[in-house]
């Protein structure tokens, strides 16, 4: 029987994560004849061994022998997806969904970002912080384990995430594991979507991924002279809608120079234009570009229309 001491820690423990924790994605399923925790794992996440994550998140016990009845309400979690706000940096947005700054690395991570701040417009994806409470003798290498892999950088992550000083955990302790591999799969969208009447995200964050893949043939059609592929390709990205900020600057870039080669100054200025609506501050290489192209640049910034 745990001591007075011991469950009032507990509580701190979970008060702190609580309040500190913006809340994620998540639904209620009411388990059904014959359902097992794998087989509604395997349902909403297309993962049997996520059984794990339900066992945890639901408070099931092993002295329990992690029964589920018929009727029983489970939380299924699920990653969040945030959209990117002008001025919004990886800190920031840390705080907003994990209480502390300093866990933006997490984000960084999840989304294959860099030094550089999140691009407005970007859908980013939000691990989902499961909470963990440990129990006698566990470590650290076996919680991220039984979530994760036991990687050390698995074991490192956690142990930043989480402001430890060791791999050794207390009893009663409570551990966020920041999942980014929680993600629905599509019955498990089509359920989050009926139980809460939303959407759970992530086909904006799809789409920014495929225009990201095909911005280097955009690229390569300018520099191979396939002018009119490059405003093709140009033109389908900008119409696929939801781009970043900077992906959008990346295509009116790359359009403007493509329609100075086609002799279409004006519809260059047009691009750059745009391009610099979005960045102000974006500069075009005086050594690498032709002096046209240049020319249409500095009408685009100065706001003077095209030449015929």
């Amino acid at each position: 029987m745990r001591s007075i001491a011991s469950i009032a820690l507990l509580a701190v423990f979970a008060f702190a994560s609580s309040s500190e924790v913006h809340a994620q994605t998540g639904f209620t399923h009411v388990v059904g004849a014959g359902e097992t925790l794998a087989s509604i794992a395997q349902r909403y996440y297309g993962d049997p061994r996520k059984e794990t994550v339900l066992v945890t998140e639901n408070g099931l016990t092993e002295q329990e022998g992690i029964r589920i009845v018929v009727g029983m309400h489970l939380i299924v979690p699920a990653v969040s997806h945030h959209t990117v706000r002008a001025g919004e940096r990886w800190a920031s947005i840390a705080q907003q969904y994990y209480g502390d700054a300093r866990r933006a690395f997490v984000l960084v991570d999840a989304n294959r970002g860099s030094s550089d701040e999140p691009a407005e417009g970007a859908e980013l994806l939000i691990p989902y912080p499961l909470r963990h409470v440990s129990a006698s003798g566990e470590t650290v290498q076996r919680v991220a384990a039984s979530y994760l892999t036991g990687s050390e950088e698995n074991v490192r992550m956690l142990v930043r995430f989480n402001g430890l000083h060791g791999t050794r955990l207390s009893r009663g302790e409570v551990l966020l594991v920041p999942l980014p591999d929680l993600v629905l799969s599509e019955e498990g969208r089509a359920a989050y979507e009926a139980a809460t009447g939303n959407s759970s995200g992530g086909e904006i964050r799809a789409l920014q991924e495929s225009v990201s893949a095909q911005l280097p043939l955009l690229a390569e059609h300018v520099r191979r002279g396939r002018y009119l592929e490059a405003v093709g390709l140009g033109h389908r990205l900008l119409g696929a809608g939801h781009l970043t900020g900077n992906q959008i600057v990346t295509v009116q870039r790359e359009l403007g120079t493509a329609y100075v080669a086609l002799d279409r100054t004006d519809q260059a200025v047009i691009a750059f234009r745009a391009a610099l609506e979005r960045q102000p501050d974006l500069e075009l290489d005086t050594v690498r570009t032709s002096p046209r192209v240049l020319e249409a640049f500095m009408r685009a910034r100065t706001g003077g229309g095209a030449r015929h």
